[in-house]
């Protein structure tokens, strides 16, 4: 790890936690690596420990509030030189304030500035972190492409045990190797995202479609675009925000979906296609709705949607494909045969039905098959965690030049 954190230039935040203690041997860790480190603090931090502390430490100034005459505007300033930033230990009220984008003090205006790579350690009472609203403000920071990892189970301060603790050191600095070694790896890419549900009317009110929120596919753009990549997102009807610094292309129905993606496929390096696309439509649409006493009981009757990834697959010169694979069972058979038949370099396979389906969750559980008959199974993880895994999963084809597997896909151990 040393190789990664020497010369590296990191800002540790420091909020009001217990746990700002143990932000002073996280900061000796740091400057033992090598890593050049300015320490800025809130003002409840230094409650805890006393910024002389950082200042010795850190051989660097340390930073409390906009306006105390260090620099003109510190907190553009201070991201500018940074290659990662950590919070090490977020407490609640950073997480909110982040999440909300509140920028009242020097911390939270630095972070709604950065534009590196943000790594964020809680610790706070176990009631606190399983509360629905910073459940909710984790998960906004997440889908932004923010790192927040999640707190040990132990002992609290307040005498009680839970999930709370800060996480330890050594999950705290692997998160920064992680967050460095990705930082604008795909600059030069251009990465084709497909995401959502399609929707296929059967007259002017009703359609058939299925249970895809979209959050993998907008996850995977959210982390693309992070790492450098210009990414072009092609999506069905979700209840979703654009995600910065992404194009979106919005799109109901498959043969929407396919034309919208055909049209920019030649200009992709990289296909990652996570929607969802109805496999069926009706043959025949009506223009009006049809009342139910005018429906004369004939059936449904239905035509198959083109396969996209297929045709597509058909019409790559250098394009690296991923395909998704949605399955009830037999799921990696089922998977392996789309591999081939479609020539892919990579499929995702989710698992969906009951309540740990991929559909609508915030995590979820996969399995990796590449074209040299690797498999992976990852365990249960927010959906933006599973998007950077299959990014870096990804990323070996791009340094091959070649859009057929390497001989081996190294994936970082989980």
């Amino acid at each position: 790890m040393a190789h990664r954190l020497n010369a590296a230039r990191v800002v540790l935040g420091v909020t009001g936690s217990i746990s700002a203690y143990k932000a002073v041997a996280l900061l000796r860790s740091l400057t033992g690596a090598g890593a050049e480190v300015t320490v800025v603090m809130t003002d409840a931090a230094t409650h805890f420990v006393a910024p002389l502390t950082f200042e010795v430490l850190s051989k660097r100034p340390v930073y409390q509030n906009l306006f105390d005459g260090q620099e003109t505007m510190p907190h553009l300033m201070l991201t500018e030189s940074a290659d990662v930033v950590l919070v090490a230990p977020t407490t609640a009220q950073t997480l909110a304030k982040c999440a909300l984008g509140l920028a009242d003090d020097l911390l939270s205006t630095m972070i709604l500035a950065a534009r590196c790579p943000i790594v964020m350690a809680p610790a706070m009472d176990g009631d606190m972190w399983n509360h629905p609203t910073v459940v909710e403000h984790t998960r906004l920071l997440r889908d932004r492409g923010v790192t927040v990892l999640d707190p040990e189970d132990g002992p609290l301060a307040s005498g009680l045990s839970g999930k709370g603790r800060l996480p330890e050191e050594t999950v705290i600095l692997d998160s920064l190797e992680v967050a460095l070694s990705q930082h604008h790896d795909y600059s030069g890419q251009r990465v084709l995202v497909s995401a959502g549900p399609t929707r296929e009317p059967i007259d002017a009110v009703r359609f058939i479609s299925n249970a895809s929120s979209g959050k993998m596919g907008y996850a995977v753009a959210a982390s693309a675009a992070q790492r450098g990549a210009e990414v072009i997102l092609v999506s069905g009807p979700t209840a979703l925000s654009a995600p910065p610094g992404v194009t979106v292309i919005s799109v109901v129905t498959a043969d929407e979906m396919f034309q919208a993606l055909e049209e920019r496929f030649a200009w992709s390096t990289i296909l990652v296609m996570t929607a969802a696309v109805g496999d069926f439509r009706p043959r025949h649409v009506s223009a009006q709705k049809v009342k139910k006493h005018n429906w004369t009981g004939e059936p449904l009757v239905l035509e198959r949607t083109p396969d996209i990834l297929a045709t597509l697959s058909k019409q790559r010169t250098h394009q690296i494909l991923v395909g998704f694979a949605a399955e009830t069972d037999s799921a990696i058979e089922h998977a392996q045969q789309k591999l081939y038949q479609k020539n892919l370099d990579l499929i995702v396979v989710n698992h969906v039905g009951g309540n740990a389906s991929a559909f609508g969750n915030d995590t979820n559980q996969v399995t990796l098959i590449s074209r040299d008959h690797e498999i992976q199974e990852w365990p249960r993880m927010p959906k933006p965690m599973v998007a950077q895994q299959l990014l870096d999963a990804v990323l070996p084809f791009t340094i091959s030049g070649s859009s057929s597997a390497p001989p081996s896909v190294r994936l970082r151990s989980l």
